[in-house]
């Protein structure tokens, strides 16, 4: 593992890293941030799954959570969003699709299979990798993200029971295999079995049966992807359905950008360090 950057944020440690990933076949990067607190003891982890076209970096930048992550005594982790390099397949016009649009899936299909594997980069191999180099407690994990992430953070915290003690998401894409948005990315990555896409989509995995206790979920009213590609109503039927408690906040004149999740970023990290203290 490299060390690209390191900056005292907050009292705490704000760190850019990369390595060689065996699930993707490629160099990866990602950031943690390290509140003050992990130079006495292991602290909670908070993975964050950041949305389509970004990098760890976005949220780095403009996430605005070292604050509250500091005071809480939470590490953030922040991946990146797909396999990047020159020789790694991808579709440059198409931002839905390819380089910063892994959609937190294995992809099953030629010639994707074999570098788009970030469900297993996020879920198994990165998590490693952290256990063994920095002073979190693997124990006290918890997720969250921001549309396509939202999105890999809900469907990792359905498929993973008990492993992550709360789950939230800034306006996820609900329903993939249906969203105008998402839909030909599945297919291309997955096939045209459409049953094979139901473990990547969360309506779909809580009629299945898998479970969380409890969901909080915020989006913007003004959030010009919210009828296409969100569509939160479609999560809180399947929630109301299958009896998980979800917390869905709709907040006026919020759109889509950082500005609406550096807004509300301290309350989820508050939400969640109660869960994991």
């Amino acid at each position: 593992m490299e060390t690209l950057s390191i900056a005292k944020s907050f009292e705490g440690t704000q760190g850019v890293y990369r390595h060689r990933s065996d699930a993707c076949q490629c160099d990866m990067t990602f950031a943690v941030f390290l509140p003050p607190q992990a130079r006495e003891r292991p602290v909670p982890l908070l993975w964050y799954l950041s949305g389509l076209t970004c990098t760890h970096q976005n949220v780095m930048d403009k996430g605005e959570y070292r604050k509250a992550a500091a005071e809480l005594g939470v590490a953030i982790i922040c991946p990146d969003t797909s396999p990047r390099g020159d020789d790694i397949p991808d579709e440059k016009d198409n931002w839905q699709f390819g380089s910063g649009a892994g959609f937190y899936l294995d992809a099953t299909e030629v010639p994707w299979s074999a570098n788009y594997r970030m469900a297993t980069y996020v879920g198994e191999e990165l998590p490693e990798l952290v256990a063994a180099n920095f002073p979190v407690d693997m124990n006290r994990q918890s997720i969250f993200g921001h549309s396509m992430g939202g999105h890999g953070a809900l469907t990792l915290a359905l498929k993973n029971p008990g492993r992550f003690k709360s789950v939230s998401a800034f306006a996820p894409i609900s329903r993939p295999m249906v969203a105008g948005w998402s839909r030909p990315a599945f297919e291309k990555y997955l096939g045209a079995d459409e049953a094979a896409w139901r473990a990547y989509d969360s309506v779909a995995l809580i009629e299945d049966g898998h479970r969380v206790p409890e969901l909080l979920v915020d989006q913007g009213k003004a959030d010009g992807f919210l009828d296409d590609g969100l569509r939160p109503w479609l999560l809180e039927e399947a929630c109301e359905k299958a009896g998980i408690p979800l917390t869905l906040n709709m907040r006026d004149g919020y759109d889509h950008s950082y500005f609406f999740i550096s807004t509300f970023m301290a309350d989820h990290i508050k939400w969640h360090a109660e869960r994991l203290s």
